[in-house]
């Protein structure tokens, strides 16, 4: 297999750093980028880079912030200078917040969008003048089974990735005839970092007003663990293997890949296979079934 150029966003941890060291086993070029590589990330930047060397495997920590225009150009443009391309771009750097919806105010909003949709926007729009005029690249997007369905208290989080869904199959067609690829990787409920680290909203009039109700989140946070059999706790290695295999793939990959922990089915597949001939349905009596 010829190694790619991969870059892979909100690689310090979770389902990031696990995919940047299996697709750096697998013979690709990774590029594993951050924020604050040279302070509060350096041990996992060490840590990658060690890892991946004591492989044989080259792999490369970046500095970029998803959440600035500025650092985001610096970052592709520099890559581009130094490898001349890239393949594939893997939108995985995310938050997580849990709380009464109500309670997030528009600038908690904003916060969250500027890294889980803006974020994604941002480096999506830095790669693809590039994959376009190489006449091939492959876009992935991870969201989440809440980028299907949402749960209480899970709202911003949700319509968060529900916005990458939308994004990400708008892309899929659009970009069809550059012979870009754009796929979506809807985790489940696998250990992580992301509960523990929730954004909390900022309104305590409105967390007062719920009274009881208000306390549930902190519950959930809290007892996030507990859902998970400790004898057999299941891998978010899973992810980072489904992510390999689609930037592996030599033939159509499937648009959307549900990656869940084993005896677990939320039923997102259904949805998934339920949607996907009524959104066939709209474009071709519309007449954009060549984008298919």
């Amino acid at each position: 297999m010829s190694g790619k150029i991969v870059v892979v966003t909100g690689a310090s941890s979770g389902f990031g750093k696990l995919t940047v060291l299996e697709l750096a086993r697998q013979g690709h070029i990774v590029v594993a980028t951050m924020r604050d590589v040279d302070g509060r990330n350096s041990g996992v930047r060490d840590e990658l880079i060690e890892t991946a060397k004591a492989d044989g495997n080259p792999l490369q920590v970046l500095e970029m912030d998803v959440a600035d225009d500025a650092s985001v150009q610096a970052a592709i443009d520099g890559l581009i200078a130094q490898h001349g391309r890239i393949d594939v771009l893997v939108n995985n750097a995310g938050l997580m917040p849990i709380g009464v919806t109500e309670a997030y105010t528009v600038a908690d909003v904003e916060r969250l969008f500027a890294v889980n949709v803006f974020g994604a926007i941002r480096t999506d729009r830095a790669v693809l003048p590039h994959m376009r005029a190489a006449g091939s690249g492959l876009l992935v997007q991870v969201t989440s089974l809440m980028g299907r369905f949402t749960i209480p208290f899970f709202g911003i989080y949700a319509a968060s990735k529900f916005a990458l869904e939308a994004l990400a199959e708008t892309y899929r067609y659009e970009l069809s005839s550059f012979g870009v690829d754009s796929v979506i990787v809807e985790p489940g409920p696998f250990p992580s970092n992301l509960i523990a680290s929730s954004p909390q909203p900022s309104d305590a009039g409105v967390l007062a007003s719920y009274g009881d109700v208000a306390a549930i989140p902190r519950q959930i946070v809290d007892h996030s663990d507990q859902q998970f059999d400790p004898a057999n706790p299941p891998r978010p290695q899973r992810v980072a293997d489904a992510i390999a295999r689609l930037v592996a793939a030599t033939e159509r990959r499937p648009l959307r890949t549900v990656v869940m922990p084993d005896g677990l089915d939320f039923g997102v597949q259904q949805i998934n296979d339920a949607v996907a001939p009524i959104q066939h349905g709209v474009l071709t009596a519309m007449g954009m079934e060549k984008m298919l």
